[in-house]
């Protein structure tokens, strides 16, 4: 509110706005629950690289190899019922995602190198080469930078006319819920978990740590592609240029916001939609810039970590006092 107030619009005026757009009709809600599905797959593959201690920053780019994989499965795979094109589509998405993810996996293993350099490096060389297929071999018809539209028989329903909202809604909960059920309930998410947290430990006790940093890069991947895919196949119809810029950036804002756990990860992205699409509404309706919004998402997530921040403040201050001279402990 301060800031608003800073910057000379109403606290009130800008909060009634973002509400209004978020939540105030079955339209602007529809639109908050089609901005969420993205949202909550790039969280989910965060999560994932997380939880075997890889900061995964090549989220984007999956995404972006996802999309335009489902876009040409979508397109040129013919003569097959939706019941096998549309799960065919969105396997291609989650595998090619996958792969991509591999290679920084890959060469992690292999030669030691920094996964974040990796991965952030790979944003590039993904939205090249996808930028170059679709200007040139899969260019459609037209002036615009897109590839043909997908078969019908490749598309997801549209749950409420003229908004984003899709099918694509029952594909997250249930990739939340199956993350949560293997995390917890499985020896392979049990092992992933003990890599994560030490990954020396992890060896001596005869896990393999490389190993399960490849198959979480891999399904951290697959989950963007995944995301990416349900862009095409429910919502946009083809693939263009830029359909998912921002996601996989906003993938590690929302995992950090949900504390690394998959239903804090789907609220995480429920949350961040809302303020998206509550944007808009501000646009429309109220002299508010919608670029206000950007400064509350960051304060948001600043708020919602500062009691990590405190305790860890709280660890150092403690370790510091335990080791004064006269607290039965030596300096």
């Amino acid at each position: 509110g301060a800031v608003i107030i800073i910057c000379g619009y109403s606290p009130l005026e800008a909060y009634g706005a973002m509400l209004k757009g978020a939540f105030g009709s079955k339209y602007y809600f529809s639109q908050t629950l089609g901005t969420m599905i993205p949202l909550v797959f790039s969280g989910l593959a965060m999560l994932m690289a997380v939880k075997v201690g890889i900061f995964n920053i090549g989220i984007e780019g999956q995404m972006l190899v996802g999309s335009f994989a489902a876009a040409v499965a979508g397109r040129y795979i013919t003569g097959l019922p939706k019941i096998i094109h549309l799960p065919l589509a969105l396997l291609a998405g989650a595998v090619i995602g996958g792969l991509w993810a591999l290679i920084a996996a890959w060469l992690k293993n292999a030669l030691g190198i920094n996964e974040v350099i990796l991965t952030i490096m790979l944003n590039y060389v993904a939205q090249y080469i996808v930028s170059y297929l679709v200007s040139y071999p899969f260019h459609a018809e037209g002036n615009v930078v897109r590839t043909e539209e997908i078969q019908p028989t490749a598309s997801m329903t549209t749950m409420v006319a003229h908004t984003r909202l899709y099918t694509g809604i029952f594909l997250a909960v249930a990739a939340t819920a199956l993350i949560w059920l293997m995390l917890r309930y499985t020896r392979f998410g049990y092992e992933l978990r003990a890599v994560g947290s030490n990954s020396s430990a992890a060896e001596t006790a005869g896990i393999n740590a490389k190993k399960y940093i490849l198959a979480a890069m891999f399904l951290s991947g697959a989950l963007a592609g995944l995301g990416g895919a349900g862009e095409v196949l429910g919502y946009w119809g083809y693939y263009i240029p830029t359909m998912t810029q921002g996601y996989g950036f906003d993938g590690i804002a929302i995992a950090t916001m949900g504390r690394s756990q998959p239903l804090g990860t789907l609220i995480s992205a429920f949350l961040f939609g809302a303020l998206r699409n509550g944007a808009t509404g501000m646009n429309r309706s109220s002299s508010i810039p919608g670029e206000l919004i950007e400064v509350l998402e960051g304060l948001v997530i600043l708020f919602v970590s500062t009691p990590g921040i405190f305790r860890a403040a709280r660890k150092i201050i403690r370790a510091r006092n335990e080791r004064r001279p006269g607290n039965g402990i030596s300096a």
